[in-house]
């Protein structure tokens, strides 16, 4: 570029009119934003959110109590402790997840044979103090219970890749 053709652009502020040119241009396109507490974006079937414990239709936990995500939790989050019952099964008796731990690797949900420990499609469950952020048995069946519908959608819809 020559130096009169740079003085030229200089003196009409060829740079501002092109950036008031492409603004102008999307000013009049939809908006890609959300308006987030009240639009929420989809979220892939394979999502990695709040951790929920399942049930089976009749209303049985599925934990068997195997400890496989015990065992392959690199974070070392989850504690199981079992207890035979009468009919010679295993269930557990307590099942504490720490998820000030949690990486949300999602290997404790690959880990389990009978689909019981899932991360669910919940991602707003920030709290106030640390404490609330340690799950028991009962907290991760709640969100079992409250998110199954959820949950068994998205193991459905991503079976095909398992």
């Amino acid at each position: 570029m020559t130096l009169l053709e740079r003085r030229v652009r200089s003196v009409l502020l060829f740079e501002l009119l092109s950036g008031m040119w492409l603004t102008l241009v999307y000013f009049f396109r939809p908006k890609v934003t959300l308006n987030y507490p009240l639009e929420k974006g989809p979220l892939s079937p394979r999502f990695r959110g709040e951790h929920a414990l399942r049930r089976y239709e009749s209303g049985e936990e599925r934990c068997i109590a195997c400890k496989l995500c015990e065992a392959i939790c690199p974070a070392q989050a989850i504690t199981i402790e079992a207890e035979p019952r009468p009919d010679g099964s295993r269930r557990t008796t307590r099942y504490d997840l720490d998820m000030t731990k949690c990486i949300y690797c999602g290997f404790c949900q690959e880990a389990c044979p009978v689909d019981a420990i899932v991360e669910g499609p919940n991602f707003e469950f920030a709290t106030e103090t640390r404490a609330e952020l340690m799950y028991n048995k009962d907290k991760l069946l709640a969100n079992g219970d409250r998110w199954e519908a959820e949950i068994a959608a998205n193991i459905e819809r991503d079976a095909p890749y398992r």
